[in-house]
C-alpha cells in the first residue's frame, strides 16, 4: 500500500495505472475508520482493479460550534486497517492542497440541501459537495463508494457530480442494529444501551407498527429529536402516488451526539 501526502506524488501514480488501462475507485472518507468504511473498500475492490482511499477531515462541512477540532484522528490505526485491506494506495491532504484558493463555499446546492439535516446543519451539504468536487478532479475516478447511511448526502452527490459513477453501499451494523459511525464513539455505556432503539423504531415504522406520529412519541422516549421523515427516495420529497422506493429517514440526540439513520424500502 503506498501513502501519499501531495497531489503530485499520488498522481504519478494514478497515470501510471490509467495508463495500463486499470479502472479506479475511489472511497473519500474523513478517517476513524471502522468496519462501515472498510466494507465500502470491499465495495470497490469488486468494482475497479484499483482502489484509492481519502483521509481529510473536510473543514468546510462543519459549523463554528461542531466538532471539527474534537472529530477524531486516528490516522494510525487506519493505515493499518486500509493495508490489512489491501488498498492501492492511501490520498492525506491538508487542507492548503484542497483548498488553495482559500475554503470559501463557492457551492450552493439549494433547496435539498436545506431539508432533514440541512434544516440544522444549512452549511453541511454545500461543503460536502465543495470537498468531494475538489477530490473527484484530483483523483479522476472512474467510480466512487458512498454509504447509503448518509443517504442525504449520497443523494445530493449523485444528483450534483458527472463524470463518475457513484455506487451505493449498504449500512454496516452492529450486533443490536445501532448503524455504525465514527461518532458512536461518543457515546457513554448507558448512552449506547439506549441508541439501538433508533433503528428498532424505524423497524416497526416500515413493517407497519407503528405511523409516524406514533414513532416520534416512541423515539422522544429516548432521544431528542431532529426529524422524522418518510419520503420518496428518488427524489427525497413527499411520496405520492406515483412512490416506488420510500425512504425512512431520521437522525436524533442522545447527549452531546447526533445520530443518523434510514431504510429504504420498496412501497408496497
Amino acid at each position: 500500500m503506498q501513502t501519499f501526502k501531495t497531489i503530485q506524488n499520488l498522481q504519478v501514480a494514478l497515470h501510471r495505472w490509467q495508463d495500463k488501462g486499470d479502472k479506479i475507485a475511489f472511497v473519500p472518507t474523513m478517517g476513524g475508520l471502522h468496519r462501515g468504511h472498510l466494507s465500502l473498500v470491499d465495495l470497490a475492490k469488486k468494482k475497479a482493479d484499483r482502489v484509492v482511499v481519502s483521509i481529510f477531515v473536510n473543514p468546510t462541512q462543519f459549523a463554528a460550534h461542531e466538532d471539527f477540532g474534537t472529530y477524531p484522528r486516528t490516522i494510525e490505526s487506519d493505515l493499518a486497517l486500509l493495508k490489512a485491506q489491501a488498498v492501492d494506495c492511501v490520498f492525506i491532504p491538508d487542507a492548503a492542497m484542497i483548498y488553495p484558493n482559500g475554503m470559501q463555499q463557492d457551492i450552493d446546492v439549494g433547496e435539498v440541501g436545506q431539508i432533514l439535516c440541512g434544516k440544522t446543519r444549512p452549511h453541511f451539504f454545500n461543503g460536502v459537495l465543495q470537498v468531494v468536487r475538489h477530490l473527484f478532479d484530483i483523483v479522476r475516478p472512474d467510480v466512487a463508494v458512498f454509504g447509503q447511511k448518509d443517504y442525504q448526502q449520497l443523494h445530493i452527490i449523485q444528483h450534483f457530480t458527472s463524470g463518475v459513477e457513484i455506487i451505493e453501499a449498504p449500512i454496516v451494523r452492529e450486533q443490536d442494529g445501532l448503524a455504525m459511525s465514527t461518532r458512536n464513539q461518543y457515546l457513554s455505556k448507558d448512552e449506547r444501551k439506549l441508541a439501538p432503539e433508533l433503528y428498532k423504531t424505524l423497524v416497526k415504522i416500515e413493517k407497519g407498527l407503528l405511523d409516524q406520529q406514533s414513532a416520534v412519541q416512541q423515539l422522544q422516549n429516548y432521544f431528542k429529536l431532529d426529524y422524522l421523515e418518510i419520503l420518496d427516495a428518488n427524489t427525497l420529497k413527499q411520496t405520492t402516488g406515483n412512490t416506488r422506493k420510500i425512504a425512512i429517514l431520521c437522525a436524533v440526540f442522545l447527549g452531546a451526539t447526533r445520530l443518523i439513520d434510514n431504510i429504504i424500502s420498496s412501497k408496497a
